[in-house]
């Protein structure tokens, strides 16, 4: 194999790494995102629960006369 070869491959194992990389911490980025977003969530949603468990739901009976 002449040297040229082996440049041009390492050239682009290089550039692939590279390139990879960026998606890489994209992914990492974008779960980071997902899961924070889902903690903000999370005291809206027990909020809800708990007044959905304390609120009345009966309505009121209408008076015979």
């Amino acid at each position: 194999m002449s040297g040229f070869t082996r440049a041009t491959r390492a050239g682009l194992l290089a550039a692939c790494a590279v390139s990879l990389s960026g998606c890489v911490v994209g992914t990492v980025v974008g779960a980071v995102v997902d899961v924070g977003v889902e903690v903000v969530k999370v005291p809206f949603k027990v909020g809800k629960g708990i007044y959905d468990v304390v609120k009345d739901d009966e309505t009121p009976q209408p008076k015979k006369d």
